[in-house]
């Protein structure tokens, strides 16, 4: 799925490097902003994790995946690590090299919350063992869902697609099942409404494209999945509700 969409989309490493650019220039003009407006610092911790590919299919996991490393076992490490977090200090230094930190020395803050960028499943969510869900999706939601104990995130998890969560066809006639799938839970994990309390609510939601934004103090943060502008497999773009 990654060859098929690679000569159209330009690469998550690419994405990430674009990302860190812009970050550091908005940080900078805030930073600015805020000595000139006397706004009190933000103080916000959260975590981000991206590429998680639960690989969990009926059957058991294919040969490729326990090649790669896409196993429960070693879900389970990521998760005891972001879940220790807080429990370690900022670097003073990393390799031999000084890290430079402003809080290096000093406690990591207690995460707000775990941002997940994408790519909760290594193929559309896995075979189906249920009429309802897939088993990849199934195992992400045993692991990335706040919970307590050492399988579950004992944050709350801001859930976010991916092209291997939104590219895999079902099976005909219903080739969106996969899509609608993981669709469905993130609407149903994000999406605020007058009867029903999500998990994690959003402080705004897109229910054409199921982009979603929520604030952490003075940070807002938005979630646009694959892209803001992805129309693909019949999805709605999220540039107009962005805007």
């Amino acid at each position: 799925m990654m060859d098929r969409v690679s000569s159209r989309l330009p690469t998550r490493r690419a994405v990430l490097a674009g990302m860190a650019g812009l970050g550091a220039a908005g940080l900078s003009g805030r930073a600015s902003a805020q000595q000139a407006a006397k706004i009190p610092p933000i103080d916000a911790t959260f975590l981000f994790v991206c590429d998680v590919h639960a690989c969990r299919m009926a059957s058991g996991l294919r040969p490729d995946c326990k090649t790669e490393g896409k196993t429960d076992a070693n879900l389970l490490r990521n998760i005891a690590a972001l879940n220790g977090i807080a429990e370690i200090e900022w670097p003073a230094e990393i390799g031999g090299v000084a890290t430079g930190l402003h809080s290096a020395g000093k406690r990591i803050g207690t995460p707000l919350g775990l941002v997940v960028g994408g790519d909760m499943t290594d193929d559309g969510g896995g075979q189906v063992t249920q009429p309802s869900e897939g088993t990849q999706l199934l195992q992400f939601s045993q692991r990335y869902q706040q919970g307590v104990g050492p399988d579950r995130v004992h944050v709350p998890v801001y859930a976010g697609l991916g092209n291997h969560d939104l590219d895999q066809n079902g099976p005909p006639p219903h080739v969106d099942w996969y899509r609608r799938e993981l669709r469905d839970y993130i609407e149903v994990n994000h999406r605020p409404g007058v009867f029903f309390k999500p998990a994690v609510p959003a402080t705004s939601y897109d229910a054409d494209s199921d982009c979603y934004s929520w604030d952490w103090g003075g940070v807002h943060l938005v979630q646009t999945h694959r892209f803001a502008g992805d129309t693909g497999h019949g999805a709605v773009s999220g540039l107009p509700w962005l805007k």
